[in-house]
């Protein structure tokens, strides 16, 4: 608590963490093999008097291409709280979420995934089960606070590069397959919590049935 209440005093120590996080990231190592790859074109000649925004370019290619770094597993605590915070995160996701333009055939599938979300966050007696179940926790944390917001950012971002060059692969299709994808992963995220339960029903019949036999 005081190392947070010093670092809150002190802006200069949470720049330096947060530039000495971002040297070590996969954005940034992924944008310094492109930027190398950019000095070779130089020392070649192929990128002529041009050089500097080539070699910044590639780097900004990489990285903007580079998978984003995965979020830290939950602190230990109340389970309640560690739901409301992804409570909370969907929200702000939602809110997000409003403010964008995805192709159609998206948005179904993006509205299936929010309304398997919003089940399992909804307060009652299933989140009080996926409260209980850690791993579940951060699996819907990490979907709805990074590969969400992921998936629309880098499709808004790739279909604005298509419309300057095009070719290549659809950014609508590799948006569709990704939420489709979190959607597989937020169904057996509730099919394990179904499992859960039916092992407690058949706990409790076998648990019925031997104190009837007693």
């Amino acid at each position: 608590m005081a190392t947070s209440r010093a670092a809150s005093r002190d802006p200069g120590r949470v720049s330096k963490g947060a530039a000495l996080r971002y040297l070590e990231s996969k954005k940034n190592l992924a944008g310094c093999a492109c930027g190398v790859a950019g000095v070779g074109l130089t020392l070649t000649g192929a990128a002529g008097t041009w050089w500097p925004a080539v070699v910044a370019g590639l780097y900004g290619v990489g990285a903007l291409l580079a998978p984003p770094e995965p979020p830290e597993p939950p602190p230990p605590g109340n389970p309640t709280d560690r739901l409301d915070e992804v409570r909370e995160r969907f929200g702000r996701l939602k809110e997000y979420l409003a403010e964008v333009e995805l192709p159609a055939s998206a948005e179904g599938r993006l509205a299936e995934l929010l309304e398997v979300y919003g089940a399992l966050l909804e307060p009652g007696w299933v989140a009080e089960a996926l409260a209980g179940e850690a791993e579940s926790v951060h699996a819907l944390s990490r979907a709805i606070g990074v590969d969400v917001p992921e998936c629309v950012d880098t499709y808004n971002r790739t279909r604005w590069w298509t419309r300057i060059t095009p070719g290549g692969e659809s950014p609508e299709g590799h948006l569709e397959r990704q939420l489709a994808l979190l959607h597989e992963e937020a169904e057996r995220v509730a099919a394990d919590l179904r499992e859960t339960e039916a092992r407690r029903q058949q706990t409790h019949t076998t648990y019925l049935e031997e104190r009837g036999r007693s």
